[in-house]
């Protein structure tokens, strides 16, 4: 299947790195994962290159023996939220497992964050790992649990999401009318597993609700995330796997009613780029100079010169590997590398975009706005 759309970029911040040795880098600041600047910095430039978003992974159950940049990190909404003051445009994608949080909460932050920014949020709705239960209360559930409560919940937030149609506030001061009362919506949703009358109280957002976000491999995953997702985190490792991947998960949302391109396939690939390959192979063997006695840091999928990579990407893109290409930053360098060697290129070969389409994250996605609910009951 080849894609029509144009390529979507996003880069994963994590601090210090996806490894155990990123942080001792000479340029990269030893602390970059509780600081507001580098996060602003890495935002902003990031925005420069035109890419779609910025991603927040988040972790709640860790030890000492877990990579370096989880042991010390952001909540993902509360950085977002200062993000959205240092951007205009580019996206701002936060995890929340459902497994830990309350589905009110979650409506409230993620819509919170999107009005806050004019629409640019996203959320990662994750299971997340069972060992982190102890620490919300939820000893008494299982991994068996997980998706089922997934499920719940994400259709809790939809609802509430959907508590006031798009013209419900008319906050006209001479007649003194604020809110049409009609135009608010109860949820009243009781479940296994949550019990949530609503409704939310703010209003819809510019790009109508947050995009929803999902991780997983599953068959329990694949059903949920064909219903609600419309972009799903993949492993970046294996071409075929994400080709055959990314046909089964859109064969599914077809099935689910819905169009197969409004289901975005979003591969994280750690990039190592330089203007040659001997330059590109100069920065891994110095990245992997700081790993720990007998670890070989593995070599990146797209690896090598600014044209390989470039070349690389455009292939995973046209036959529907890949729709929105998500960087991982281990090199200090590396976003640097890609805007200033690789963005160029893809912008000469017509696939990535030159300036924003949108002032939302769904317009920049080219996701289709979600007409509310109870408006479409009226149509």
């Amino acid at each position: 299947m080849k894609s029509e759309k144009q390529l979507k970029i996003g880069v994963i911040l994590e601090g210090v790195g996806w490894s155990y040795s990123a942080w001792r880098h000479p340029n990269m600041p030893a602390n970059a994962s509780e600081s507001a600047d580098f996060y602003v910095k890495t935002a902003k430039r990031a925005e420069e290159g035109k890419f779609d978003m910025v991603f927040l992974a988040d972790v709640s159950h860790i030890g000492p023996g877990n990579i370096p940049h989880f042991l010390s990190m952001f909540e993902g909404v509360t950085i977002l939220s200062a993000l959205s003051m240092a951007t205009s445009h580019i996206g701002l994608a936060a995890t929340i497992a459902t497994s830990y949080a309350d589905p009110f909460t979650v409506a409230r932050q993620m819509a919170s964050l999107d009005k806050i920014s004019n629409g640019r949020a996203a959320w990662n709705a994750v299971t997340s790992n069972p060992g982190g239960l102890a620490n919300y209360s939820r000893r008494h559930l299982s991994k068996d649990d997980l998706y089922p409560l997934n499920k719940e919940f994400i259709e809790i937030v939809e609802g509430l999401w959907d508590s006031y149609e798009d013209d419900a506030f008319i906050r006209d001061k001479e007649s003194g009318i604020f809110l049409n009362p009609r135009k608010m919506h109860q949820l009243n949703y009781r479940g296994k597993y949550f019990s949530v009358d609503g409704p939310l109280n703010i209003s819809r957002s510019p790009q109508g609700r947050p995009v929803i976000f999902q991780a997983g491999t599953s068959e329990a995953f694949m059903n949920i995330a064909s219903k609600h997702a419309e972009g799903v985190f993949i492993n970046g490792d294996d071409y075929n796997y994400a080709k055959q991947f990314s046909e089964e998960l859109r064969r599914r949302a077809v099935l689910a009613g819905r169009a197969p391109e409004d289901l975005l396939i979003m591969p994280s690939q750690h990039i190592i780029v330089g203007r040659t390959e001997t330059e590109a192979n100069e920065k891994f063997l110095g990245l992997q100079k700081l790993s720990p006695p007998g670890y070989r840091t593995p070599k990146p999928t797209f690896f090598g010169s600014a044209q390989s990579v470039a070349d690389r990407i455009e292939h995973w893109h046209q036959t529907g590997a890949m729709d929105v290409l998500l960087l991982r930053q281990e090199l200090p360098s590396g976003i640097d590398d890609f805007i200033d060697l690789v963005v160029p290129i893809l912008q000469e070969k017509g696939i990535f975009r030159r300036e924003y389409e949108s002032r939302t994250l769904r317009g920049n996605l080219g996701l289709p706005f979600p007409e509310n609910r109870y408006t479409k009951d009226k149509a």
